[in-house]
């Protein structure tokens, strides 16, 4: 048997009281994703590990199966990975998002979704002007970028920017961990304390670099926001990660498909091909239909497709239901429909597992850690009495609630 599992970043949300009480996904028309839930298994997965934050990174590996607190090391090595930087022992690697800062507030986490075309032009004048040979920026993808820093200290207290809009920056910039013991000076590193000082002084120098480019210039008299600052977070080291086909023999060639770094990342290290797409934005705007024919023609030779879809979250960031709504149809019409008519009489059977990594409510705006549901089916399998699929159908599911690895040992045991 072979797997896919189609995951809506971001997908799950709150009801809501302008909907009738209704989450997004109850509100939404999506056919397919009842049907799979109706003729399939459901359940609900606690993504968030106790003690992390509830952000794509942890609930994507949690997806996987993998034991975070044995090898989690933060967004920037899964995204240095992403972008073909080989991380040495002593690197310390940070997502480097290019912000909006405005009235000395964070406006925005993307620069109101500045392109990867005007971003590379900023991160090399970046690097010109900041790097050296401890101090390394890389291009990545529209505002989600990487800070490389040798002898870095990865023991700091850095805040997501998107969990912050609205809010001043200066109380939010990075600070050495509380922890005592953490502030103890590491073989051939900087000092806690001594990085949150280099970091911080590279946030302040970025936005007196930044505030007259022509790229900004050019973006204020167009009315778009400015790219007016670098704001690093999410920093560690390479990850030890066991491949997937390790831990389950039967995936001997898997793929990821995503317009994210860092879930590319976490694909790199989980030993899964990266299937570039024409077309994948990350945004509501990506390309379904070519996510789609990649993820079909890998499951001809392949035995596993991961199937990321980044637009629900994103759409929960900037608090749109209406959006929120159409992202949740999109999946459904043009990837999770598309996928089952084409598999559902291979004569190889293919299993089908939805859901997203973690809720991230319009009303919030950020990233939660409830448990998500989740829907598995395959030809054959005995239906659970499941009608919809959604946040409180799935509490009636047979799986109950799953948590670290039982999700993906349940999906591949067949």
């Amino acid at each position: 048997m072979k797997h896919i599992i189609i995951l809506g970043d971001g997908m799950a949300d709150w009801p809501v009281e302008s909907l009738g009480g209704k989450t997004l996904l109850q509100a939404a028309h999506t056919p397919y994703m009842d049907k799979l839930a109706c003729m399939g298994r459901n359940g609900r997965l606690v993504t968030v590990a106790p003690g992390f934050h509830p952000g794509s990174e942890v609930a994507n590996m949690s997806v996987l199966g993998y034991n975070l607190p044995k090898v989690y090391e933060g967004r920037g090595p899964l995204e240095a990975a992403s972008i073909g930087i080989d991380l040495k022992p002593d690197e310390l690697a940070l997502r480097c998002n290019i912000i909006c800062i405005a009235d000395e507030k964070i406006k925005n986490h993307s620069a109101g979704h500045i392109t990867t075309e005007e971003a590379d032009v900023l991160v090399k004048f970046l690097q010109e002007n900041l790097g050296s040979e401890r101090i390394h920026f890389h291009t990545g993808v529209q505002y989600r970028h990487l800070l490389v820093i040798k002898g870095g200290n990865k023991h700091l207290e850095c805040t997501p920017p998107h969990d912050v809009p609205g809010q001043p920056f200066r109380p939010l910039l990075v600070k050495p961990t509380a922890t005592d013991s953490l502030q103890q000076p590491e073989e051939e590193r900087l000092t806690p304390q001594e990085t949150a000082d280099l970091i911080n002084d590279l946030i302040l120098k970025s936005q007196e670099l930044l505030k007259s480019h022509p790229i900004n210039l050019k973006r204020i008299s167009e009315g778009k926001d400015p790219a007016n600052s670098i704001w690093p977070w999410g920093g560690g080291y390479r990850p030890q990660m066991e491949l997937l086909s390790e831990k389950f023999p039967q995936v001997k060639q898997g793929d990821v498909i995503s317009a994210v770094d860092l879930i590319n990342g976490i694909g790199y290290y989980a030993g899964l091909r990266r299937l570039t797409v024409e077309g994948a934005t990350g945004l509501y705007d990506t390309n379904y239909e070519n996510k789609v024919k990649a993820a079909l023609e890998a499951l001809k030779t392949d035995d596993f497709v991961y199937l990321h879809i980044e637009a629900s979250d994103e759409a929960g960031h900037e608090g749109n239901i209406p959006l929120k709504i159409k992202t949740i149809e999109n999946l459904d019409s043009r990837a999770v429909g598309p996928i089952y008519e084409a598999v559902k009489d291979w004569k190889e059977p293919v299993a089908i597992a939805v859901l997203p990594d973690h809720p991230t409510p319009c009303v919030h705006r950020t990233h939660t850690a409830e448990p998500v549901p989740f829907l598995m089916w395959h030809p054959g399998i005995e239906p659970d009495g499941v009608q919809t699929f959604d946040e409180v159908a799935a509490c009636e599911g047979c799986y109950g609630v799953m948590k670290e690895d039982e999700f993906i040992n349940e999906f591949l045991k067949d």
